[in-house]
């Protein structure tokens, strides 16, 4: 069991990964006006910014992670009527 859920779990958590970073870019766009989120290291932005922007793209990731692997987890069980782990 844990044979076939390791890959799958590392190509859903890459997949994931784009998928959230696809989807923070295009909130901050939404959310600011700007096409680029700040870094903690761009002069031009204020504190307010880097942080607020920091903060969102920590819970979107958070939250897609937590969605990819228990969507996984799920199929896993379907397929084969097991949780993994178990």
């Amino acid at each position: 069991m844990t044979l076939l859920y390791k890959p799958l779990s590392l190509l859903i958590s890459m997949l994931g990964g784009m998928l959230a970073g696809v989807a923070f870019k295009q909130l901050w766009k939404v959310a600011s006006g700007k096409d680029d989120a700040p870094d903690a290291d761009d002069f031009d932005r204020t504190w307010r910014e880097v942080l607020v922007a920091a903060a969102v793209q920590g819970a979107v990731f958070g939250l897609v992670k937590a969605a990819t692997q228990r969507a996984g987890a799920r199929g896993l069980r379907r397929l084969t009527g097991r949780w993994p782990g178990d």
